[in-house]
């Protein structure tokens, strides 16, 4: 078989540089934008308070008398969380992806109880997002 000539190498360089800058526009395109992380960030957060307040130590006693079905209240508040975590958020843009740091919490809302702080940073990348860290945090700082 002959050797491949210099127009072949040519065209074939020119097609996989062509498709390596088309899978870079893919990914600059398909880069979530903040109300997309609205969105995720509103699910995961419904999912931590059902978990963190639900349960039987979650709210001082006072609240538990008062709050009869905890998770459906939480559900009911899905968007305002969304909405928070977005004002809460900084977003990182790269082009192709995005970093979105967040941190919520550490009010006090009553005598005896504060809201936990909460921080995380998200990965958004074509279409997607990942939690890469998130927990409590004792951090007294409340910049984004």
């Amino acid at each position: 078989m002959p050797p491949p000539s210099a127009t072949t190498r040519t065209v074939s360089g020119l097609l996989g540089l062509a498709a390596v800058a088309g899978g870079l526009l893919g990914l600059a395109v398909t880069n979530p934008g903040p109300a997309a992380f609205e969105e995720f960030a509103a699910e995961k957060l419904t999912e931590l308070a059902s978990e963190e307040l639900c349960r039987s130590d979650g709210l001082p006693l006072m609240a538990q008398l008062l709050i009869h079905h905890c998770p459906e209240l939480v559900r009911s508040q899905r968007k305002v969380l969304g909405r928070l975590a977005r004002e809460h958020s900084r977003r990182y843009n790269f082009g192709l992806l995005s970093l979105y740091r967040t941190r919520l919490g550490g009010e006090q809302v009553l005598p005896t109880w504060r809201i936990p702080r909460y921080d995380a940073l998200t990965l958004a990348v074509a279409g997607h997002f990942l939690l890469l860290t998130a927990g409590e945090s004792e951090s007294g700082s409340s910049t984004p």
